[in-house]
């Protein structure tokens, strides 16, 4: 297929060719786009919004990376901030937009895809978009993990409440006077809750189970023991533990989060959400249980840190506040199962509760009973299909900045090799190659 070339990017999409077509221009996306470059493979970056349009505003407005600088990037280009400073949102997009740059990333914006089907009587796929028409020997879907906010259908029918997804919060002020429920206590859900807090609202937080990592822990914040403890490479997830989500964030220079620190606080803790009726809402009796399986993680941790440093004689230091355990508050002591929204003042309620993967618009055979992409690594079970930028595509970081980058560098690889046996040429047909006088190639200018 014909070369595609910077000036092409400025020409309709419509009725193109092109090798490879990567929808997203996200991390992920970028990243792709990155590797193909160097790998000399020719190909298109099609994104509906803005390059990073997550980050911009798919995103509250006080958000930061959960990661500090030195580490939640790709191994081409630093933030231009302190190397361990949480980037703000604002900071990260344009950290994407200003790598795409350097590699002259063939990105088009404002483009959607709207379907892909593979060819019956031709190589490869029919890419319909909203410019047109695209043919592609290959489609990487970099559209990541969070692509349709998921509230559950427990969510009460009451227009008097003011319920809104995780997504569609940016910041205290949108919310009505009165008490506040977050549905959720995974990072989003635990610093939205934190922010409500400190701006004066009265906040009820259901929790259920979490991992709850030490921001940092002996001058080495956790992104870095994960790392010399092999976890961010781990390869297959805990049974049960799929849907376990992190407490952890970057906020006012990061730090640890302590549930019963912010009981201690003010803030009000509950089981996991249950059911809503006649105006109450009711919590499993598993607060008690899900703060233990966190402590207990968060002290995992600790002890394995401390197992690290005495191995391998490292001098840093002692850290005894780390093991400090709050008092149980009144909401832990005597969990509540059921609370009256009307009497508790409560008058909105935030779903953190996470988003669903959307493929409607890749209508090949690469997803399983359930919707669920089917793959090695990225590759999938449909010849010329691949995806990037999912949770434990490859391990356990591949849906953070670092993983994206190395899991796209897989796919890239894939990818070129397959063009390596296509453009094989045998002793006869090589012969007749050189008989023919080369002419030139044909350009989109």
């Amino acid at each position: 297929m014909t070369e595609l070339n910077q000036t092409a990017l400025h020409r309709t999409v419509g009725n193109m060719e092109i090798d490879t077509l990567v929808v997203g221009a996200g991390q992920a996306g970028v990243a792709v786009s990155e590797h193909l470059t160097k790998l000399g493979v020719p190909h298109l970056v099609l994104e509906k919004n803005r390059i990073a349009e997550a980050w911009r505003t798919g995103r509250w407005d006080s958000l930061v990376a959960n990661g500090p600088a030195w580490h939640d990037r790709f191994p081409g280009m630093e933030f231009d901030i302190d190397p361990d400073a949480f980037a703000p949102k604002e900071t990260v997009a344009a950290y994407f937009e200003a790598y795409a740059k350097q590699f002259n990333a063939p990105i088009r914006t404002g483009v959607e895809v709207k379907k892909v089907t593979r060819n019956a009587d031709r190589p490869g796929f029919t890419v319909e978009t909203s410019e047109g028409t695209i043919v592609a020997n290959r489609v990487v879907s970099a559209t990541g993990p969070f692509q349709r906010p998921v509230i559950p259908a427990i969510a009460p029918k009451d227009e008097g409440l003011y319920q809104i997804h995780s997504a569609a919060y940016f910041n205290p002020q949108q919310l009505p006077e009165g008490a506040v429920l977050v549905v959720g206590a995974g990072s989003s859900g635990v610093q939205i809750a934190d922010e409500l807090m400190r701006a004066g609202k009265q906040v009820y937080l259901s929790v259920g189970a979490h991992d709850r990592p030490p921001r940092s822990y002996r001058n080495r914040d956790f992104c870095w023991w994960l790392g010399v403890l092999g976890l961010w490479d781990a390869e297959e997830v805990q049974p049960g533990r799929e849907h376990v989500t992190i407490a952890v964030s970057g906020a006012r220079g990061g730090e640890t989060i302590d549930f019963r620190r912010l009981a201690n606080e003010g803030m009000t803790l509950v089981g996991l959400t249950q059911s809503f009726q006649d105006g109450k809402v009711s919590f499993r009796d598993d607060l008690v249980a899900n703060l233990k399986a966190g402590d207990e993680n968060y002290l995992g941790l600790l002890d394995a840190a401390d197992a690290y440093i005495a191995r391998n004689g490292l001098d840093l230091p002692e850290e005894p506040e780390a093991r400090r355990v709050y008092p149980d508050a009144e909401c832990i002591r005597n969990p509540i199962r059921e609370l009256d929204l009307a009497a508790a003042g409560i008058t909105s309620i935030i779903w953190a509760t996470g988003y669903a993967v959307d493929f409607s618009w890749l209508q090949v055979d690469a997803f399983d009973d359930k919707g669920k992409p089917k793959h090695q690594r990225g590759v999938s079970r449909e010849p010329g299909v691949y995806f990037v930028g999912l949770p434990w595509l490859s391990r356990r970081g591949s849906s953070f900045i670092w993983g994206v980058w190395h899991d796209a560098k897989h796919v890239a690889g894939h990818i070129a090799t397959q063009r390596q046996y296509l453009e094989y040429r045998d002793a006869g047909q090589r012969q007749s190659d050189a008989s023919v006088p080369v002419q030139k190639a044909a350009s989109w200018e």
